[in-house]
């Protein structure tokens, strides 16, 4: 990925891992446009990097989603990479099920964390096609391989959200996008609320570290170069496969 002179749209950009991934990409004379639910947060992000461009939107919404496309279509028709990186993490026990909280509870992790990425993916897919060095990332995460049993939906989201990268991989090669995956252990961040993840690494040894896989041309970037050597090395094996069964498909 050439890592300088793109416009490139971050969800969920006002705080955490998408922040420090704006800031380093800031710093690499990119134009760089973040969403976020929070309009004291996103404005909080711009006091920080004044170059940044804000544009409130909650990706768990549909017509919210829709607007944004439209929005960066008539602002920023140069835009050329895509990171899907919102997220939300719930710890949900299932036996002792809060009563409070209704289905729709539940439903935004599924709605922000897989829903939108796909939505927006699909949405920008036909724009991309047409510009120079086009790229999508998404945020998963390592518990897409490990699962955690405190956070079922989270782990189920990034799961399918994995997957779904991988098919779209092998679908827009041919297409001329590039499809990279950012793959984070646990990070120091407020993912899951203040103070939860205090254990994980902190964000900017995180980001520098995307940015390195970055610079080498990875696919999957995030994990330790130890775990990340294993899970390409199962991916080349799967696109070589997946790659030879679309091409005899397509045509059907």
């Amino acid at each position: 990925m050439d890592l300088k002179g793109n416009t490139i749209l971050i969800t969920g950009g006002s705080v955490g891992i998408g922040l420090a991934l704006a800031k380093r990409f800031l710093d690499r004379d990119n134009t760089v446009i973040i969403c976020g639910r929070r309009e004291d947060k996103l404005r909080q992000a711009k006091e920080m990097l004044p170059e940044l461009h804000i544009r409130q939107c909650d990706v768990a919404d549909e017509l919210e989603r829709t607007a944004l496309y439209h929005w960066i279509m008539k602002e920023f028709p140069n835009l050329n990479v895509l990171v899907n990186n919102a997220g939300i993490q719930q710890r949900i026990n299932l036996v002792n099920q809060d009563k409070e909280q209704d289905w729709d509870y539940y439903r935004q992790e599924i709605a922000i964390n897989l829903e939108a990425p796909i939505h927006l993916s699909k949405l920008f897919i036909p724009h991309l096609q047409k510009q120079t060095k086009p790229v999508i990332m998404n945020v998963t995460s390592g518990l897409a391989f490990m699962p955690a049993g405190w956070v079922p939906v989270y782990g189920a989201t990034k799961a399918a959200l994995h997957s779904f990268t991988f098919g779209m991989r092998v679908q827009l090669e041919e297409a001329g996008i590039r499809v990279i995956e950012i793959i984070p252990p646990a990070v120091d961040t407020d993912l899951g609320g203040p103070g939860k993840h205090t254990f994980g690494v902190p964000v900017d040894d995180f980001a520098d570290g995307v940015f390195q896989g970055l610079e080498k041309g990875y696919l999957e970037v995030g994990l330790s170069d130890e775990q990340l050597g294993l899970t390409r090395l199962a991916r080349e094996d799967l696109e070589r496969n997946a790659l030879k069964l679309w091409e005899m498909r397509r045509y059907d």
